[in-house]
């Protein structure tokens, strides 16, 4: 941990040591949550989001805040290590351009509806709720990568592997779930006159309410689509591996984790609704991974489970401008050569894709360093190609 904030209701842990003020401004709003619990982390890679910023980790009693999961339910990371210990260019150049042909990217989707029996089971669900009225048009997103940071790389690890990692999400089902029970949250905090400012877009829901319980449904079904979804890539692209590698491939571990969700979790002696916007768990010995930007290394690594960050760290490097500043001010043909100097296949062509750059986000090294409390690495992973959303 880099420092503490006392000024609030509760305090704010932070694990970097400088943070944004509009990041700042949306953790003391957080703190000062009525039903906020012990403290309010801030992991290495934070930066300002919706509400909550990304990389927060906030525990709640009673409570459950949608904003404080953000639309992306479910979004994380699934990593692949494989029999392979050495892959030429050539042939990196063919999986990925058959990766290509088989996964949509950005706001692309299947041409028809996937088979049934790749979505997670309804059951449960009740008839008309979001998960109800979005399942045929999931049907057509799951295995489907989107934009933004979301990509598919190639990667060699210091274990002499070569590993394969996905990042994405629920795509739009998850985002209509998101906005639903936010705006039935900002109504019914108004309908109460909540002494919570709704200006901080941090409406929330009482858990023994049937809004929450519908809503925690259908955020857990969210999660287990963008898990299906991750698998159904990554078998994809296992079978393009297997195309161009023959019976040299095979996958030798599996490792997924979730970055975007709440869960009953029991802290400090009390159970807490635990919500992790851009923060992964990290209990003792839990198995997570901690991707760098694009063209930097990234991480396999092993929970420490501390209890100061409710068991948490980093879900990546963290954004240091935004999209926009980005394509602004970075230079396109030295971000070009940044990443050619290290033979990635990247996925960098124009200005537009500056978003994405490895100079829009914070050094992996010092979010590493920064949280060294909080995980031991066990598998450093060198990029090789990356594809982006």
């Amino acid at each position: 941990m880099k420092q503490v904030i006392t000024t609030e209701r509760i305090p704010i842990k932070l694990w970097l040591g400088k943070i944004e003020e509009g990041a700042l401004q949306q953790a003391r709003n957080l703190a000062n949550l009525p039903f906020a619990f012990r403290h309010v982390a801030r992991m290495p890679d934070a930066h300002e989001g919706f509400g909550m910023p990304i990389g927060g980790v906030l525990a709640t009693t009673g409570v459950i805040i949608p904003n404080a999961v953000g639309v992306d339910i479910g979004c994380g990371m699934c990593a692949a290590k494989t029999s392979l210990q050495e892959i030429n260019i050539k042939t990196i150049k063919g999986i990925m351009s058959d990766i290509r042909k088989l996964i949509p990217l950005g706001f692309n989707h299947h041409k028809k509806p996937q088979d049934i029996s790749l979505m997670p089971s309804a059951a449960g669900i009740i008839p008309g709720a979001i998960v109800d009225q979005e399942f045929e048009s999931a049907r057509a997103q799951i295995g489907t990568l989107g934009g933004g940071n979301h990509f598919i790389e190639i990667q060699k690890g210091s274990d002499g592997h070569i590993w394969i990692m996905v990042h994405s999400g629920s795509r739009n089902i998850g985002k209509r779930v998101a906005d639903h029970y936010n705006r039935i949250a900002r109504k019914l905090n108004e309908k109460w006159h909540a002494a919570v400012d709704l200006s901080a877009n941090l409406a929330f829901l009482p858990v023994d309410t049937d809004e929450a319980k519908q809503y925690l449904n259908e955020m857990m079904y969210c999660i287990e689509f963008a898990f299906s979804s991750r698998k159904l890539m990554m078998a994809k692209i296992e079978s393009v591996f297997s195309d161009h590698c023959g019976s040299e491939f095979r996958e030798l571990e599996f490792i997924n984790i979730a970055h975007n969700y709440a869960a009953p979790e029991n802290h400090f002696g009390h159970n807490v609704y635990v919500h992790r916007k851009g923060a992964t768990r990290a209990r003792k010995g839990e198995t997570g991974i901690i991707p760098g930007s694009q063209g930097t290394r990234s991480y396999i690594v092993t929970g420490k489970g501390n209890p100061d960050s409710f068991n948490s760290c980093s879900h990546g490097a963290g954004r240091i401008m935004g999209r926009k500043e980005a394509q602004r001010t970075l230079d396109l043909k030295s971000q070009i050569a940044l990443l050619d100097k290290q033979g990635i296949v990247h996925a960098i062509r124009t200005t537009r894709d500056l978003d994405e750059a490895p100079g829009a986000y914070k050094n992996i090294d010092e979010v590493m360093k920064n949280q060294e409390d909080l995980v031991d690495v066990q598998v450093e992973l060198n990029p090789l190609a990356v594809i982006k959303g």
